[in-house]
Protein backbone atom coordinates (compact mmCIF):
# COMPACT_ATOMS: atom_id res chain seq x y z
CA UNK A 1 0.00 0.00 0.00
CA UNK A 2 1.49 3.44 -0.93
CA UNK A 3 0.97 6.81 0.78
CA UNK A 4 -0.74 9.37 -0.87
CA UNK A 5 3.09 11.07 -0.57
CA UNK A 6 4.62 7.83 -2.59
CA UNK A 7 1.74 8.37 -5.24
CA UNK A 8 2.63 11.84 -6.15
CA UNK A 9 6.23 10.47 -6.27
CA UNK A 10 5.79 8.38 -8.89
CA UNK A 11 3.77 10.71 -10.82
CA UNK A 12 6.61 13.45 -10.38
CA UNK A 13 9.22 10.62 -11.84
CA UNK A 14 7.22 10.24 -14.63
CA UNK A 15 7.20 14.07 -15.77
CA UNK A 16 10.94 14.58 -14.27
CA UNK A 17 13.04 11.75 -14.47
CA UNK A 18 16.35 13.47 -13.71
CA UNK A 19 15.08 15.77 -10.93
CA UNK A 20 16.30 14.86 -7.27
CA UNK A 21 12.58 14.34 -5.76
CA UNK A 22 14.39 13.00 -2.24
CA UNK A 23 12.84 16.34 -0.07
CA UNK A 24 9.03 15.83 -1.84
CA UNK A 25 9.48 12.26 0.26
CA UNK A 26 10.12 13.96 3.22
CA UNK A 27 8.56 18.14 2.97
CA UNK A 28 5.66 16.06 1.47
CA UNK A 29 4.81 13.91 3.73
CA UNK A 30 5.88 16.24 7.27
CA UNK A 31 3.27 18.92 4.98
CA UNK A 32 0.52 15.64 4.85
CA UNK A 33 1.37 14.15 8.63
CA UNK A 34 0.61 18.21 9.65
CA UNK A 35 -2.89 18.24 8.23
CA UNK A 36 -3.48 15.35 9.20
CA UNK A 37 -3.18 15.48 12.86
CA UNK A 38 -4.00 18.82 13.00
CA UNK A 39 -7.19 17.78 11.32
CA UNK A 40 -7.32 14.81 14.28
CA UNK A 41 -5.95 16.48 16.95
CA UNK A 42 -8.33 19.65 16.81
CA UNK A 43 -11.45 17.09 17.24
CA UNK A 44 -11.14 16.86 21.30
CA UNK A 45 -10.20 20.79 21.27
CA UNK A 46 -13.29 21.43 19.62
CA UNK A 47 -15.35 19.34 21.68
CA UNK A 48 -13.94 21.25 24.80
CA UNK A 49 -14.62 24.98 22.71
CA UNK A 50 -10.86 26.00 22.01
CA UNK A 51 -9.07 25.79 18.92
CA UNK A 52 -5.26 24.36 18.85
CA UNK A 53 -3.95 27.91 19.16
CA UNK A 54 -5.56 28.72 22.38
CA UNK A 55 -4.77 25.67 23.86
CA UNK A 56 -0.96 26.26 23.00
CA UNK A 57 -1.20 29.77 24.92
CA UNK A 58 -3.25 27.66 27.77
CA UNK A 59 -0.65 25.33 28.09
CA UNK A 60 2.21 27.78 27.58
CA UNK A 61 1.01 29.92 30.71
CA UNK A 62 0.58 26.55 32.58
CA UNK A 63 4.59 25.27 31.73
CA UNK A 64 6.43 28.04 32.40
CA UNK A 65 3.87 29.17 35.06
CA UNK A 66 3.48 32.78 36.76
CA UNK A 67 2.77 35.74 34.32
CA UNK A 68 3.96 36.27 30.86
CA UNK A 69 4.21 39.40 28.78
CA UNK A 70 2.41 38.91 25.32
CA UNK A 71 5.87 38.85 23.72
CA UNK A 72 7.37 35.88 26.03
CA UNK A 73 4.17 33.96 25.40
CA UNK A 74 4.40 34.64 21.09
CA UNK A 75 7.97 32.91 21.17
CA UNK A 76 6.62 30.32 23.74
CA UNK A 77 3.87 29.50 21.55
CA UNK A 78 5.82 30.18 18.09
CA UNK A 79 3.18 33.08 16.83
CA UNK A 80 3.21 36.43 15.91
CA UNK A 81 2.15 39.40 18.64
CA UNK A 82 -1.06 39.70 16.35
CA UNK A 83 -2.06 36.19 16.22
CA UNK A 84 -0.98 35.97 20.52
CA UNK A 85 -3.46 39.26 20.68
CA UNK A 86 -6.10 37.79 18.96
CA UNK A 87 -5.90 34.21 21.10
CA UNK A 88 -5.25 35.80 24.85
CA UNK A 89 -8.23 38.31 23.74
CA UNK A 90 -11.07 35.52 23.24
CA UNK A 91 -9.73 33.52 26.15
CA UNK A 92 -10.06 36.38 28.31
CA UNK A 93 -13.55 36.70 26.83
CA UNK A 94 -14.52 33.20 28.38
CA UNK A 95 -12.79 33.56 31.65
CA UNK A 96 -9.81 31.25 30.96
CA UNK A 97 -6.72 33.91 30.94
CA UNK A 98 -6.20 37.23 32.96
CA UNK A 99 -4.51 40.26 32.10
CA UNK A 100 -3.01 42.48 34.34
CA UNK A 101 -1.16 45.72 33.45
CA UNK A 102 2.38 46.66 34.87
CA UNK A 103 2.55 48.99 37.79
CA UNK A 104 5.40 50.75 36.37
CA UNK A 105 4.04 50.61 32.61
CA UNK A 106 0.71 50.71 32.07
CA UNK A 107 2.35 49.57 28.22
CA UNK A 108 2.96 45.87 29.49
CA UNK A 109 0.46 43.42 30.45
CA UNK A 110 0.89 40.29 32.19
CA UNK A 111 -0.83 37.10 31.60
CA UNK A 112 -1.94 34.46 33.51
CA UNK A 113 -4.26 31.44 34.12
CA UNK A 114 -7.53 32.50 35.80
CA UNK A 115 -8.65 29.82 38.34
CA UNK A 116 -10.89 28.52 35.52
CA UNK A 117 -8.40 28.80 33.08
CA UNK A 118 -6.03 26.37 35.28
CA UNK A 119 -9.10 23.94 36.23
CA UNK A 120 -9.79 24.03 31.91
CA UNK A 121 -6.56 23.30 30.87
CA UNK A 122 -5.51 20.54 33.78
CA UNK A 123 -9.09 18.73 32.77
CA UNK A 124 -8.36 19.04 29.22
CA UNK A 125 -4.68 18.05 29.20
CA UNK A 126 -4.89 14.45 29.98
CA UNK A 127 -7.50 13.76 27.69
CA UNK A 128 -5.86 15.41 24.89
CA UNK A 129 -2.35 13.23 25.55
CA UNK A 130 -3.96 10.11 25.98
CA UNK A 131 -6.24 10.93 22.34
CA UNK A 132 -2.61 12.07 21.05
CA UNK A 133 -1.07 9.09 21.83
CA UNK A 134 -3.94 6.72 20.82
CA UNK A 135 -3.23 8.29 17.29
CA UNK A 136 0.48 7.56 17.94
CA UNK A 137 -0.16 4.22 18.87
CA UNK A 138 0.29 2.48 15.43
CA UNK A 139 4.10 2.73 16.02
CA UNK A 140 5.99 1.20 18.61
CA UNK A 141 7.65 2.87 21.72
CA UNK A 142 10.99 2.75 19.73
CA UNK A 143 10.06 3.81 16.16
CA UNK A 144 8.01 6.65 18.00
CA UNK A 145 11.31 7.60 19.91
CA UNK A 146 13.34 7.37 16.83
CA UNK A 147 10.76 9.23 14.83
CA UNK A 148 11.74 12.09 17.53
CA UNK A 149 15.01 11.87 17.50
CA UNK A 150 14.91 12.56 13.71
CA UNK A 151 12.31 15.06 14.21
CA UNK A 152 14.43 16.80 16.71
CA UNK A 153 17.63 16.78 14.14
CA UNK A 154 15.40 18.17 11.55
CA UNK A 155 14.24 20.99 14.14
CA UNK A 156 17.47 22.33 15.03
CA UNK A 157 18.99 22.39 11.78
CA UNK A 158 15.96 24.24 10.60
CA UNK A 159 15.77 26.78 13.40
CA UNK A 160 19.50 27.59 12.42
CA UNK A 161 18.23 28.47 9.23
CA UNK A 162 15.01 29.65 9.50
CA UNK A 163 14.25 30.42 13.47
CA UNK A 164 14.44 33.76 12.85
CA UNK A 165 11.42 33.53 10.36
CA UNK A 166 8.83 32.76 12.34
CA UNK A 167 6.60 35.02 14.98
Amino acid sequence: MEDAVAVALRQWRKVLPDADLDTIAVIGRLNRCTALLHQATDAPLGRAGVNRAEYDVLCALLRVGGELTPGRLARETFASGAAVTKRVRRLEEIGLVARRVDDRDRRVAHLSLTEQGREFIMRLLPEQLEYETALLSGLSTEKERELAGLLGELLLMLEGRLGGMLG
